[in-house]
């Protein structure tokens, strides 16, 4: 639930009160009755806990980096080599 602020209007006294979005807005202070001022607040910074995701968190090994077509080439190479040697 979204927490909102008041501001009395008679004893500026601050208040926080935990509400659904739908709820009306709170009218009354509850410590001297008069009025309340609803506040804009600038909501609250974020926090990260753990090791959280990072771009490197995603990255290939070096033996993964080398793409499929690269291997098909060294392997190519490597079967042609064993060709001519049985050809010999």
């Amino acid at each position: 639930m979204p927490t909102y602020e008041y501001k009395c209007t008679g004893c500026e006294e601050i208040f926080e009160f935990f509400q659904k979005i739908t709820d009306p807005p709170v009218k009354d202070c509850p410590v001297c009755g008069k009025p309340l001022k609803k506040l804009v607040s600038g909501g609250v910074g974020i926090i990260f806990k753990g090791s959280g995701f990072y771009t490197t968190d995603y990255r290939k090994s070096s033996e993964e980096k080398v793409s499929s077509s690269d291997k098909s080439k060294k392997e190519g190479k490597k079967e042609s080599k064993t060709e001519n040697k049985t050809k010999s």
